[in-house]
Formats: structure tokens, C-alpha cells, sequence
């Protein structure tokens, strides 16, 4: 009974649970503005990889990214199953993320998501905030602040710098 109190002082918060490769991530739902079929994605010059080009929903423009190559896996694949999840940043900004799949909606208790401690040289830990569990098994939670296409330049940027110093460094 102490355990059944415990899980019950936790705040409830509901996940859209998405598929990227093989991997369950679950997307905190007061972010989600629409989920969407792939339309047609208008190419934009010059831009980073990650960014496949943008969208119209609604009549707004929408950028739409990819997911897979932010957190340094392989490009996207689309499928019949695969979306276009459309987020509202915390500055309003929408942006939309490929995904795999869609899964379902999960409703954790705070109490059943654990913090990660972050590795620098991780692309897809420093886009994780914690590891949520539930009958199904673990689902990793993705931090929307991180998503914010500001934030990721500086990451990418990072990164690049990263590896450009290892290589001078094994020379």
C-alpha cells in the first residue's frame, strides 16, 4: 500500500510515445500542436542536414527536421507509418520532427521516470532528459528544449568542433 501512496503523490504527465530506429522516445504531449502524414517537404538552400525544408500547415511554414540525423543516426526512411510530429516550442516557434512511427499515448508518474546522467560525447543522451517506465518496458523522455532549432546549432557546432579536435589530436 505504501508503494501504490508513493506512485500516487507524482504528478501524472501523458507521452506520445514515437518509434526512431528501434528505440521507443516519448515526446511530453503539452508540446504536441499536430501530428501529420508526410506531405511534400519544400527543400530550402543552404541550410544544415538536419533540416529536410518546410512544410505549410494551416497556412504557417513550418521547418521540419530530422530527428534521426540530430541525435546522429542514420537518415530517415519513409514509410507508410512514418509522421511528421509538429511541436510548440517553449518560445511558440512550431517545428516539425520526422518520426518513424507514432505508437500510442502513455500516461507516466513522475515517480517512474529517471533522471540520466548526460555523456558530452553522446549526440542522442544530451537530447534525453530521463528513462520512463510502464508495463511495456522503458521509454527514454526527449528534452523539448533541446529541440529548439538554436540549441541544436550550437550542439551540432559543438560536436563538429569536438571531432574536428580529435582528429588534430591523433595526428
Amino acid at each position: 500500500m505504501d508503494a501504490l501512496m508513493a506512485a500516487e503523490s507524482g504528478e501524472n504527465i501523458q507521452y506520445i510515445v514515437i518509434k526512431l530506429g528501434g528505440e521507443q522516445y516519448g515526446i511530453n504531449i503539452k508540446y504536441i500542436d499536430n501530428i501529420v502524414r508526410i506531405p511534400a517537404i519544400t527543400r530550402v538552400p543552404k541550410v544544415d542536414e538536419y533540416i529536410k525544408g518546410v512544410i505549410n500547415i494551416r497556412g504557417t511554414i513550418v521547418p521540419v527536421m530530422s530527428l534521426r540525423l540530430v541525435m546522429d543516426m542514420d537518415d530517415d526512411e519513409i514509410t507508410d507509418k512514418s509522421r511528421i510530429v509538429i511541436i510548440k516550442t517553449e518560445s511558440d516557434d512550431l517545428i516539425g520532427v520526422i518520426v518513424d512511427e507514432v505508437y500510442q499515448v502513455l500516461t507516466l508518474n513522475t515517480n517512474n521516470i529517471e533522471k540520466v546522467a548526460h555523456d558530452p560525447n553522446s549526440a542522442k543522451a544530451s537530447f534525453i532528459t530521463g528513462v520512463g517506465k510502464y508495463e511495456g518496458g522503458l521509454v527514454s523522455i526527449l528534452d523539448l528544449a533541446s529541440i529548439e532549432l538554436d540549441n541544436i546549432d550550437g550542439k551540432a557546432n559543438a560536436r563538429k568542433e569536438d571531432k574536428k579536435e580529435g582528429k588534430k589530436d591523433n595526428k
